[in-house]
């Protein structure tokens, strides 16, 4: 078998494979212009409470200055005590999540103890730092432990934070908004839920990569609970005028009519009776 080369490398067998950047760059070298990346837009949120964490997001999917999808789900699971909210490319924070809840399962299995949040933690940030921000995968990660409930915010790079609120995505600064002038320690589910709602809103309302339905999950040491959709914020309202215009509304400033001379086509079909001779 011949060596790889930039222009046929050799397929990946495991994981993610990147070997298209290289098969690209050789291409732009060759004066062959590459195609733009789009930028995709997510409101993405999570809160500490008095008895666990509750995570938000909205369900639009962008591609570029286009809807892709209504009813994205951008909250994942991880493990039955912990969610994973996602932004940046859908098929990344997709395929992310799914590998570490696996990782997690298998570690749940050997061990023989239900996963705490730092160990998908340290999985989430050593696999994105290991990929260099390639994986556009920005995620907040909520769930309740042995230790207590938490929050953390993961970047593409793998850098994390852990605080008592975060958001993220190309709402995050509106959603944030609400948070740093409402948010308290020790809130009430209820109180809680309706924070996490206005933040989610905060983001649709005046960010154009996010809108339809708010999600939310509410995570506690008793389980987790999935309310989806828990608020539809862009309802869409009925028609009030009609748009059909009478003949004649717009005045016709000139007319100018061609003759084309149509002409029909014969098809002949082709004899197939006798079949070709073998050489």
């Amino acid at each position: 078998m011949s060596a790889a080369t930039a222009l046929a490398p050799q397929p990946s067998t495991t994981g993610f494979s990147f070997d298209n950047c290289q098969r690209n760059a050789a291409l732009e070298s060759s004066g062959m212009a590459l195609p733009k990346a789009v930028k995709t837009g997510t409101t993405i949120c999570g809160i500490v409470f008095k008895d666990g964490v509750i995570l938000g997001a909205d369900t639009r999917a962008t591609d570029g200055s286009t809807v892709a999808s209504l009813n994205c789900q951008k909250i994942h699971y991880l493990a039955p005590n912990m969610y994973c909210c996602g932004a940046g490319t859908a098929a990344d924070t997709e395929q992310t999540t799914k590998l570490i809840s696996s990782n997690l399962e298998l570690h749940s299995l050997n061990t023989g103890r239900q996963a705490p949040l730092s160990t998908a933690l340290k999985m989430l940030a050593q696999m994105l730092f290991k990929y260099q921000g390639h994986i556009s995968a920005a995620l907040v990660l909520g769930g309740v432990d042995r230790l207590g409930p938490h929050i953390y915010s993961v970047h593409p790079h793998g850098s994390v934070d852990r605080l008592p609120y975060v958001t993220m995505g190309s709402g995050s600064l509106a959603a944030m908004a609400v948070f740093e002038s409402r948010y308290r320690p020790n809130m009430e589910l209820e109180e809680g839920k309706k924070l996490v709602r206005d933040a989610i809103a905060a983001g649709i309302f005046n960010d154009l990569g996010s809108g339809t339905n708010v999600d939310l999950c509410v995570i506690t040491k008793d389980g987790a609970q999935m309310l989806r959709p828990y608020d539809v914020a862009n309802v869409k309202g009925a028609r009030q005028e009609r748009y059909r215009f009478k003949r004649g509304t717009t005045a016709v400033l000139k007319t100018r009519l061609r003759k084309f001379d149509v002409q029909e086509e014969e098809v002949v079909s082709m004899d197939t009776s006798e079949a070709s001779g073998s050489a």
